[in-house]
Protein backbone atom coordinates (compact mmCIF):
# COMPACT_ATOMS: atom_id res chain seq x y z
CA UNK A 1 0.00 0.00 0.00
CA UNK A 2 1.46 3.56 -1.08
CA UNK A 3 0.44 5.54 2.41
CA UNK A 4 0.16 9.47 1.81
CA UNK A 5 0.74 12.11 4.65
CA UNK A 6 -0.59 15.70 3.84
CA UNK A 7 0.04 17.67 6.99
CA UNK A 8 -2.62 20.74 6.89
CA UNK A 9 -1.54 23.77 5.11
CA UNK A 10 -0.44 27.16 6.92
CA UNK A 11 -3.59 28.32 9.09
CA UNK A 12 -5.08 31.14 10.83
CA UNK A 13 -3.19 31.96 14.23
CA UNK A 14 -5.33 30.84 17.15
CA UNK A 15 -7.80 33.41 18.86
CA UNK A 16 -8.66 33.43 22.51
CA UNK A 17 -12.04 31.86 23.14
CA UNK A 18 -11.83 30.33 19.66
CA UNK A 19 -11.11 26.63 19.62
CA UNK A 20 -8.06 24.92 17.89
CA UNK A 21 -10.37 22.81 16.02
CA UNK A 22 -12.15 25.90 13.59
CA UNK A 23 -8.81 27.59 12.58
CA UNK A 24 -9.04 27.48 8.58
CA UNK A 25 -6.36 27.50 5.91
CA UNK A 26 -5.30 30.53 5.42
CA UNK A 27 -4.74 31.79 1.51
CA UNK A 28 -1.19 31.33 1.28
CA UNK A 29 -1.48 27.98 3.24
CA UNK A 30 -3.91 27.04 0.26
CA UNK A 31 -2.03 27.99 -2.29
CA UNK A 32 1.13 26.14 -1.25
CA UNK A 33 -0.81 22.86 -0.71
CA UNK A 34 -1.80 23.52 -4.29
CA UNK A 35 1.73 23.69 -5.43
CA UNK A 36 2.48 20.89 -3.02
CA UNK A 37 -0.21 18.92 -4.61
CA UNK A 38 0.25 20.06 -8.64
CA UNK A 39 3.49 17.79 -8.29
CA UNK A 40 2.01 14.57 -6.60
CA UNK A 41 -0.48 14.65 -9.18
CA UNK A 42 2.05 15.23 -12.49
CA UNK A 43 3.61 12.17 -10.40
CA UNK A 44 0.40 9.72 -10.74
CA UNK A 45 -0.63 10.41 -7.55
CA UNK A 46 -4.52 8.71 -7.07
CA UNK A 47 -5.36 7.58 -3.53
CA UNK A 48 -8.25 5.33 -3.32
CA UNK A 49 -9.28 6.81 -0.52
CA UNK A 50 -8.72 9.96 1.61
CA UNK A 51 -9.60 9.76 5.48
CA UNK A 52 -9.38 13.49 7.52
CA UNK A 53 -8.50 14.61 10.83
CA UNK A 54 -12.04 16.42 11.17
CA UNK A 55 -10.63 19.69 12.52
CA UNK A 56 -11.27 22.18 10.25
CA UNK A 57 -7.97 23.24 8.57
CA UNK A 58 -7.40 19.08 7.95
CA UNK A 59 -10.87 18.88 6.26
CA UNK A 60 -9.84 21.67 4.02
CA UNK A 61 -6.65 20.23 3.35
CA UNK A 62 -8.19 17.29 1.91
CA UNK A 63 -10.53 19.50 -0.06
CA UNK A 64 -7.72 20.97 -1.73
CA UNK A 65 -6.48 17.03 -2.32
CA UNK A 66 -9.75 16.17 -3.73
CA UNK A 67 -10.03 19.06 -6.34
CA UNK A 68 -6.51 18.50 -7.05
CA UNK A 69 -6.18 15.23 -7.34
CA UNK A 70 -9.05 14.67 -9.22
CA UNK A 71 -10.37 12.37 -6.15
CA UNK A 72 -14.43 10.95 -6.69
CA UNK A 73 -14.86 9.18 -3.75
CA UNK A 74 -15.60 9.88 -0.28
CA UNK A 75 -13.48 11.66 2.40
CA UNK A 76 -13.24 10.00 5.81
CA UNK A 77 -12.83 12.09 8.75
CA UNK A 78 -11.13 10.30 11.51
CA UNK A 79 -10.27 11.10 15.40
CA UNK A 80 -7.24 9.09 15.09
CA UNK A 81 -5.70 11.79 13.28
CA UNK A 82 -6.20 14.47 15.96
CA UNK A 83 -2.73 16.44 16.39
CA UNK A 84 -2.33 14.60 19.66
CA UNK A 85 -2.99 11.04 18.53
CA UNK A 86 -0.86 7.98 19.15
CA UNK A 87 0.74 6.43 15.83
CA UNK A 88 -0.28 3.01 16.89
CA UNK A 89 -3.57 4.19 16.69
CA UNK A 90 -3.55 5.81 13.17
CA UNK A 91 -1.84 2.50 12.17
CA UNK A 92 -4.77 0.48 13.16
CA UNK A 93 -6.80 3.18 11.03
CA UNK A 94 -4.75 2.57 7.90
CA UNK A 95 -5.41 -1.25 8.77
CA UNK A 96 -9.08 -1.05 8.14
CA UNK A 97 -8.29 -0.24 4.72
CA UNK A 98 -5.25 -2.77 3.91
CA UNK A 99 -7.27 -4.03 0.90
CA UNK A 100 -6.61 -0.83 -1.16
CA UNK A 101 -3.59 0.30 -3.33
CA UNK A 102 -3.24 3.89 -1.46
CA UNK A 103 -4.72 5.98 1.11
CA UNK A 104 -4.15 9.81 1.67
CA UNK A 105 -4.03 10.74 5.42
CA UNK A 106 -4.50 14.69 6.04
CA UNK A 107 -3.68 15.73 9.42
CA UNK A 108 -1.31 17.52 11.71
CA UNK A 109 1.82 17.83 13.74
CA UNK A 110 3.20 16.40 16.21
CA UNK A 111 1.33 13.27 15.12
CA UNK A 112 2.44 12.86 11.26
CA UNK A 113 6.41 13.10 12.20
CA UNK A 114 6.08 10.62 15.03
CA UNK A 115 3.62 8.70 12.48
CA UNK A 116 6.17 8.88 9.23
CA UNK A 117 8.79 7.32 11.89
CA UNK A 118 6.17 4.41 13.16
CA UNK A 119 5.74 3.28 9.96
CA UNK A 120 9.00 3.46 8.77
CA UNK A 121 9.95 1.41 12.20
CA UNK A 122 11.98 3.57 13.73
CA UNK A 123 9.77 5.55 16.44
CA UNK A 124 13.06 7.48 17.43
CA UNK A 125 13.24 9.13 14.11
CA UNK A 126 12.85 12.57 13.89
CA UNK A 127 10.64 13.99 10.86
CA UNK A 128 10.40 17.31 10.64
CA UNK A 129 7.06 17.54 8.71
CA UNK A 130 6.72 20.72 7.52
CA UNK A 131 2.93 22.48 6.85
CA UNK A 132 1.46 21.54 3.51
CA UNK A 133 4.19 18.58 2.80
CA UNK A 134 3.42 15.64 1.53
CA UNK A 135 5.36 12.33 2.01
CA UNK A 136 4.74 9.32 0.42
CA UNK A 137 5.39 5.92 3.03
CA UNK A 138 5.07 2.30 0.95
CA UNK A 139 4.15 -0.65 3.32
CA UNK A 140 3.92 -4.23 1.97
CA UNK A 141 2.89 -6.25 5.37
CA UNK A 142 0.15 -5.27 7.53
CA UNK A 143 1.65 -6.83 10.51
CA UNK A 144 1.08 -5.40 14.47
CA UNK A 145 3.97 -2.90 13.61
CA UNK A 146 4.74 -1.22 10.54
CA UNK A 147 8.24 -1.52 8.43
CA UNK A 148 7.56 0.80 5.88
CA UNK A 149 10.01 2.40 2.92
CA UNK A 150 10.27 6.24 2.33
CA UNK A 151 9.83 7.16 -0.95
CA UNK A 152 9.68 10.91 -0.63
CA UNK A 153 8.51 13.96 0.42
CA UNK A 154 7.33 16.80 -1.45
CA UNK A 155 7.60 20.61 0.43
CA UNK A 156 6.37 23.67 -0.74
CA UNK A 157 9.55 25.00 -0.45
CA UNK A 158 10.50 22.69 -3.15
CA UNK A 159 8.01 23.35 -5.38
CA UNK A 160 8.41 27.53 -5.84
CA UNK A 161 10.27 28.24 -7.87
CA UNK A 162 9.32 24.56 -10.03
CA UNK A 163 9.42 25.24 -13.82
CA UNK A 164 6.01 24.79 -15.56
CA UNK A 165 4.01 26.29 -12.47
CA UNK A 166 1.67 29.02 -13.04
CA UNK A 167 -1.52 30.34 -11.75
CA UNK A 168 -1.14 27.54 -9.19
CA UNK A 169 -0.84 25.13 -11.78
CA UNK A 170 1.56 22.88 -13.85
CA UNK A 171 1.55 22.44 -17.27
CA UNK A 172 0.24 19.04 -18.14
Amino acid sequence: MEIYLLRHGIAEDGEPGKPDSDRALTAEGKKKLRAVLDVAADGGVCPALIVTSPYRRAVQTADVAVETLEYKGDVLRSRTLLPDSDPHQAWEEIRLHKDLDSILLAGHEPLFGRLAAYLLGCPALQVDFKKGALARIDIDAFGAQPRGTLKWMITARLTRDSPGLHSGRRAR
